[in-house]
């Protein structure tokens, strides 16, 4: 079986400010808690035999150019939107033209959704299993 590649993309964790009440859902959350649930993630998916990449964003400035150059070096099998660009309304529009470069960039690439910093292996799998199971 060919190696999936997934291409995990979040906002930049230390770009966020965890006390505004946009981000209540998420209590207790900080930049280093999110970063260590997207790097076990990142990891647990290598693990199970994914090659996983993260691809982290501003809040618009620059997402959109980032994630188009880094979609653009190699195709990738899957790109999973993390939860504080979807599940966070201030953020909707960010989202919206985030999906937008994905499709227009890699319109065979599946797209999934993680609920949080900790599940996005769950979100590979529901579209690719694991392939040290398959």
């Amino acid at each position: 079986m060919t190696e999936v590649s997934v291409l995990m993309v979040g906002l930049q964790p230390d770009l966020i400010d965890f006390s505004d009440p946009a981000y209540a859902a998420f209590p207790g959350m900080t930049a280093e808690k999110v970063m260590a649930g997207l790097n076990a993630d990142q990891a647990r998916l290598t693990a199970l035999g994914y090659h996983a990449s993260l691809c982290l964003v501003d809040f618009g400035e620059t997402a959109e150019r980032v994630l188009h150059e880094r979609l653009g070096e190699k195709p990738v099998d899957c790109v999973m939107l993390g939860a504080g660009l979807r599940l966070i309304a201030k953020n909707t529009a960010l989202f919206e033209k985030l999906l937008a470069v994905v499709h227009r960039t890699s319109p065979n690439a599946t797209i999934c959704f993680n609920t949080g910093p900790t599940d996005s292996a769950e979100a590979v799998g529901r579209w690719f299993p694991p392939p040290q199971r398959a």
